[in-house]
């Protein structure tokens, strides 16, 4: 295995294994900032009834993050089951590969399995007590969201594998602005529903990125994703259609009178997608020289729904 300053940090995490914090840290979430930021269009959009609301706003925020830590702790132990995670030689760490720790010892793997099911119980439970208040539509959103975060890797569906992973990605993360303004009592408009689009393509572009250092990994674990299917010469052409897609509509819908024309504030991450892709156009065969790209775009997916949250609320 590669001795590079990550994977040896990586390695470190093996002394975790006592902490009591090592419950939490098995979420991974430095990640789950993606699921925080995406809130915000969905609260700007139900802006004017914030504060009546804002007692079951707090709570389905919590259990938004709730639900994207449950689906990365559910993803270890199914990439650990299919062994891809062991197999993984390639992997940028702490970006892909998953969070290492039950390849470190931190966590066996049923300890993991049953962190994930009481996080699910937990959404579940609190779920069910927003939608006795919020109604049908919240329940409708939240088995959605819910269903596709446990079968983008878990048996029997494994959507990853069979080449659905970014669409699930990107309607899980259209969703949550969604949530936001059904919690809060408001009117799911062609503006709410436009909303989350982009935010949804760069989520869904993050997750494309990170499984080119994890492609080797994952086609000898049977994880057919688009970018273990094609030649990364072919597969590097997925992420600028993602990002397109997403600015792309983004720009149609503003100029359509869908949204705002203040909405365009979330172009100002376009930059970011733009370095990335070049990076990548570059690197596809290079997974050790992703790390640059990765970070870019984690960068977009978390500040543009923030840019956007900020025209939506101000235009």
């Amino acid at each position: 295995m590669s001795s590079s300053p990550s994977l040896s940090a990586e390695r470190d995490y093996a002394r975790l294994a006592r902490h009591p914090l090592r419950f939490w840290l098995a979420t991974r979430p430095a990640f789950l900032s993606l699921t925080f930021c995406a809130l915000w269009p969905g609260l700007a959009a139900a802006h004017r009834s914030l504060l009546p609301a804002l007692p079951m706003l707090l709570a389905g925020c919590m259990l938004a993050l709730l639900t994207h830590a449950a689906v990365n702790v559910i993803n270890d132990v199914a990439d650990e089951d299919n062994g891809c995670d062991a197999m993984n030689r390639d992997r940028v760490f702490p970006f892909t590969g998953g969070s290492r720790f039950i390849q470190n010892g931190v966590l066996s793997r049923d300890g993991m399995k049953r962190l994930a099911l009481l996080l699910f119980c937990l959404v579940a439970a609190g779920g069910l007590a927003l939608v006795a208040v919020a109604g049908a539509p919240l329940l409708y959103i939240g088995l959605t969201g819910v269903g596709l975060g446990w079968a983008y890797s878990a048996e029997p569906l494994k959507l990853n594998s069979r080449g659905l992973g970014e669409v699930s990605v990107a309607v899980c993360f259209w969703l949550i602005p969604l949530g936001m303004v059904a919690l809060a009592g408001g009117v799911l408009s062609p503006a709410v529903l436009a909303s989350g689009i982009s935010v949804g393509c760069l989520a869904s572009a993050l997750l494309y990125i990170n499984q080119f250092p994890d492609r080797a990994a994952d086609r000898a674990a049977g994880k057919w994703h688009w970018v273990a299917r094609l030649p990364t010469r072919s597969a590097r052409w997925g992420y600028p259609l993602l990002t397109g897609a997403g600015y792309g509509w983004l720009a149609i819908a503003t100029e359509a009178g869908i949204l705002p024309v203040a909405a365009l504030t979330g172009m100002v991450t376009l930059p970011l997608t733009m370095v990335a892709a070049y990076r990548l156009w570059r690197d596809h065969d290079r997974p050790a020289r992703l790390a640059p790209a990765i970070i870019l775009t984690i960068a977009a997916a978390n500040l543009h729904p923030l840019a956007l949250a900020a025209g939506l609320w101000f235009g």
